[in-house]
């Protein structure tokens, strides 16, 4: 049997992705977001509120950051999602994250997140408040590579937003194999 909800975009697992940008005063602030996703090979689509600090910053300066956030990081990745960089300038401050400027575009990257997506703003549509970035650089944590240098899903260990629930959870094992077990009833 099957029951009808009220419309709702639910779509699992939605990414919790901490959007890093710098102020016109060189100041570092982040912000959760997690309805974003992969719109390109290389480029990122992300629907952030135009009323935050991070529009404001990235409009200035035409670059961001995208950061997968994790486990480890579940406390004040949910921090820089619950407090406005609007009325606390210095949010950064109390996450106890260390922040290292970009060498690629001006951008924070926040040391503890190990996968870091370094973007420049492709566009922002302010009636759809859709971000579009180019991923000109992959910043990533050493510990979360393979032998082969791509990224171990378990080793990243990321988490996501259940939008339904409003909770955070790890993903679960391997199930399958794309591109290749739907080959069975070819």
């Amino acid at each position: 049997m099957r029951k009808n909800l009220k419309p709702k975009a639910y779509i699992y697992p939605l990414p919790v992705l901490i959007i890093g940008t710098y102020d016109e005063n060189g100041v570092p602030n982040a912000m959760n977001a997690a309805w974003g996703t992969v719109c390109d090979e290389n480029k990122v689509s992300i629907c952030i509120d135009k009323g935050h600090k991070t529009v404001k910053n990235l409009l200035k300066t035409k670059e961001f950051t995208v950061a997968i956030a994790d486990i480890k990081n579940v406390v004040p990745a949910d921090y820089v999602g619950v407090v406005s960089g609007n009325k606390e300038p210095d949010k950064l401050a109390k996450t106890g994250w260390t922040i290292i400027k970009s060498e690629h575009i001006n951008a924070p990257i926040i040391a503890e997140l190990p996968l870091v997506l370094e973007c420049r703003l492709v566009s922002y549509n302010t009636e759809t408040e859709i971000c579009i970035g180019e991923v000109v650089n992959v910043s990533v944590d050493e510990n979360i590579l393979t032998e082969k240098e791509k990224i171990d899903l378990n080793k990243l260990n990321p988490i996501c937003y259940d939008t339904f629930a409003h909770g955070y959870y790890t993903l679960g094992e391997k199930v399958g194999t794309a591109f290749f077990d739907g080959l069975k009833i070819k």
